[in-house]
Formats: structure tokens, sequence, C-alpha cells
């Protein structure tokens, strides 16, 4: 398991940092993230911060689903988190899977992504321009693996720094969750 040092941004202009993104990644890959996060009966897994989803991620190429555990945050300010994950097969089996484990679904919702994947300094990125049609913004998310905990300090600074080259300043960083921002835009 490894941390995913990310940090995620409210885009203020988001063709700026579109056309950013564009001319220093390329076209960058358009899709669909179907998301189904569950819980515990009592709660006990999302109220620990952990989180259990299945992801169903429809591109212009290919469907693919992939099952994540994320555990409780590592670094409070930037929400960073030890996290597992791996393709499956059938997303309905995995769904029967984790029902049969006692977890309920909790939330689902849509994001609609554009990607990015660079390398840079000798680290895997991945940019990410979001939208939650649930949610009135635009975000960016720039995240990094980082495989030890004493390590995840740098792995922050090299995402700023690609957040920074985007025009993406500290005040614009956000630790809320979609699935607290979802859940309160349907209440």
């Amino acid at each position: 398991m490894a941390i995913e040092a990310e940090l995620k941004a409210v885009v203020r202009d988001p063709e700026l940092v579109l056309a950013r993104l564009e001319k220093s990644y390329g076209a960058g890959r358009a899709e669909v993230y179907r998301d189904t996060y569950y819980d515990a009966p009592d709660g006990s897994l999302m109220g620990t911060d952990r989180e259990l989803r299945i992801r169903t991620v429809h591109g212009p190429d290919d469907t693919r689903t992939v099952l994540t555990y994320k555990g409780a945050r590592v670094d409070e300010a930037s929400g960073s988190k030890w996290e597992a994950e791996t393709r499956v097969e059938d997303a309905e089996v995995a769904d029967e899977i984790i029902r049969g484990l006692g977890f309920t679904p909790r939330i689902r919702f849509e994001k609609r992504c554009r990607n990015y994947d660079f390398e840079r300094g000798g680290r895997r990125f991945l940019a990410t321009l979001v939208r939650v049609p649930e949610i009135d913004a635009t975000f960016i998310e720039v995240e990094t693996a980082e495989v030890a905990q004493h390590g995840l300090g740098a792995a922050l600074d090299a995402v700023r720094a690609v957040l920074a080259e985007l025009g993406i300043s500290e005040d614009d960083l956000t630790t809320e969750l979609y699935t607290d921002a979802v859940a309160a835009a349907r209440t």
C-alpha cells in the first residue's frame, strides 16, 4: 500500500487551467467515473475517515472497474491517505462481495474528468480536472504515490509545484471530500 500524496483545489478559471494542462501534458483523457462508496451499517468505516469504493471508469476506448480502500488521513493539511487499489473484472460481482461482507452503499455519484499522466523528477503524476454535476465548481486534483510516510512532505512539495505552474494557489486548496459535498447538495 502506498500513500496517495494528493492535493485538491477549486479552479477559479477552468479554461486557463485546461489550456495550461494541454500545453504542458498534451490532450488528456476524457473519462467519466461512476463511484459507489460503502460503509458499515453503524457508519464506522466512514466515521473513522476510511473509504471503500467501487469506481467504474468509462473512457473513449474502454471501461474498467477498480476497487479501492483508503485508510484514515495521514496528513490533515492535505488529506493524503494510504491507498490500496486493484482492478476488478465485474463491478456487479464486486458489489455483491462487499454487500456480502456486511457493507452497504452510502453514496453514489459521477465525476466528469480529464486526466493527464506525466513524469517529473523521477515521479509519476496524475493531474485530473474534475466536474461533479451536483457541485457548482471545477476542481483539480494532482497526485503522486509515496511509499513511506517520511517522504510525504517531499511528495506534497512536488504536487504543489505542479499546481503552482498551473496557476493554482495555496488559497485555492480544499480538503472537502466529494462525498460530503454531494451529500450536502442533495439535502
